[in-house]
């Protein structure tokens, strides 16, 4: 069952062509968005911190948390570290290719979020299934996506980040994984009883302090090492395109790990950024789609990036041949266990800081990894909200909060190999359909751009009014636009 699985996960979901695929619809977006992730970098900055919540909806950087909370989880850490080992240095290239492309993905989707967004039982509510009925008007192909979004973020990748997490404190704290599992499960449980404003409130604490803390423990690893810089970064981009004697035959394996570790940390394109951007109140659309483009950046170029440094810089790595047969590179010996990565970031962090890197890396893992957790449980959430239309859905979302806080609690004690292809397989899913809806549904968040560019350019803060762009279906916004005509009148 378990070679099974992992050939889906390898073979089929994230096989080559899907992996071209990711890439070359990112740089379409780049292009037709004339690369808004360099143009608008500022304004990507400023809107964060622009906005208030509301009884409906989340400020910009309450949305920015809980997408980043989905983001940063343990594809920062062992993602990483696993890339390294297949892939080589170079597969750090290819992670941030596909975040500084990828953002534009990001920027695609999370403005269709915003633009086909309903207010149900008070609350905005928004994703994949809501554009992709709304805006293709395929409702199978919406319930498809509802179907899998469920399966995924409830059952199939919440495993993936309460096994980082057991596993790190049994290596720091000799801590039995059951327990870490039954405390994990006891947390959570609180926390998404309490709803989106929770999720919310938790996220908006608790990922600024992670991130930051995590950047700085890097900083100093990278200050001890600061000698090294340069050769390191030469390592990375030669490897990237197997021009180093070392790493020459893994270019492709690179690529694939470089690209699969990159969406699984930072969610380009995946649809699970796109739900807590919904939520967002903000006055146009492209608003929150700049914000959620700067969350990948943040993920991948900042996170993802001090991990790999910490790694490279102290020579705290495996690297495995292509056949995954033998060692090409051996610094730790034949014992080190690649989805058991974390011995990695914790030995590259103890090189520096003695006694340090074990404690340090469990402590992040937690954090990173539990606030995903909690991110999955609202895209779940989102999309069940969705199946329900007009129902009342309070023993759906009941059952939910079992079935996820049982899969988290099952992950806790599984295997790691297991845990990780189960996860790439949910993920796989739901980016193939996201991709094709949001290939389809390009040219909505593309008008919805120029129309931000055009109001920024006279001066004005701007609004959004779905009619004037030809765009149908956005009944949120057209209600919001006769709410104020009317009041006007």
């Amino acid at each position: 069952m378990e070679e099974f699985i992992t050939f889906l996960a390898n073979d089929v979901f994230w096989s080559t062509p899907v992996i071209y695929i990711l890439l070359g619809v990112g740089l379409i977006f780049s292009i037709l968005t004339r690369f808004l992730q360099v143009r608008h970098l500022k304004d990507m900055v400023t809107l964060m911190f622009q906005g208030k919540s509301s009884s409906a909806g989340v400020s910009s950087f309450q949305a920015l948390a809980i997408s980043l909370s989905g983001r940063v989880g343990t594809g920062n850490i062992a993602g990483v570290a696993s890339a390294i080992y297949y892939g080589g240095p170079g597969a750090v290239f290819w992670m941030w290719m596909i975040a500084f492309i990828g953002a534009s993905s990001a920027f695609v989707e999370s403005t269709l979020a915003q633009i086909y967004k309903v207010k149900k039982d008070g609350v905005y509510r928004g994703g994949p299934a809501y554009y992709i009925e709304k805006g293709i008007g395929w409702k199978w192909f919406a319930v498809l996506f509802a179907g899998a979004a469920i399966i995924a973020m409830a059952i199939l990748m919440p495993g993936v980040q309460s096994n980082a997490i057991a596993g790190s404190f049994k290596e720091a704290f000799n801590i039995p994984t059951y327990i870490t599992g039954a405390l994990i499960v006891l947390l959570l449980g609180f926390i998404i009883l309490g709803g989106i404003k929770r999720i919310a409130q938790t996220a908006q604490l608790i990922v600024p302090f992670m991130a930051i803390g995590y950047i700085l423990v890097s900083l100093i690893v990278i200050a001890f090492n600061i000698t090294e810089v340069p050769g390191v970064i030469s390592l990375i981009v030669t490897s990237a395109f197997g021009a180093d004697s070392v790493f020459g035959g893994l270019l492709g394996s690179a690529i694939a790990w470089g690209v699969k570790r990159g969406v699984y940390s930072n969610e380009a394109g995946q649809g699970t950024g796109p739900h807590p951007a919904a939520a967002a109140e903000v006055s146009h659309p492209a608003k929150q789609g700049l914000v959620q483009a700067f969350s990948v950046y943040i993920d991948t170029l900042f996170v993802c990036s001090a991990t790999a440094f910490m790694i490279l810089f102290t020579g705290m790595y495996n690297v495995t041949a292509e056949d995954e047969q033998s060692l090409i590179v051996n610094n730790l010996g034949d014992t080190a266990e690649i989805n058991e990565s974390r011995p990695f970031t914790q030995m590259a962090v103890d090189e520096v800081l003695p006694g340090f890197g074990s404690g340090f890396v469990a402590v992040s893992l937690f954090f990173f990894a539990f606030t995903t957790i909690m991110a999955y449980y609202y895209i779940a959430e989102t999309n069940i909200a969705y199946l329900m239309k007009q129902r009342k859905g309070q023993i759906p979302i009941f059952i939910l909060k079992i079935v996820i806080l049982a899969a988290t609690f099952y992950g806790s004690v599984k295997t790691a190999n297991m845990a990780w292809a189960l996860g790439d397989i949910g993920l796989g899913i739901m980016v193939w359909l996201n991709i094709i809806a949001i290939v389809i549904l390009a040219k909505p968040a593309l008008l919805t751009l120029k129309d931000y560019e055009r109001q920024r350019k006279e001066g004005k803060d701007p609004v959004f009014n779905p009619k004037e762009l030809g765009i149908k279906n956005a009944d949120y916004w057209e209600q919001e636009d006769k709410k104020k005509k009317s009041n006007i009148s």
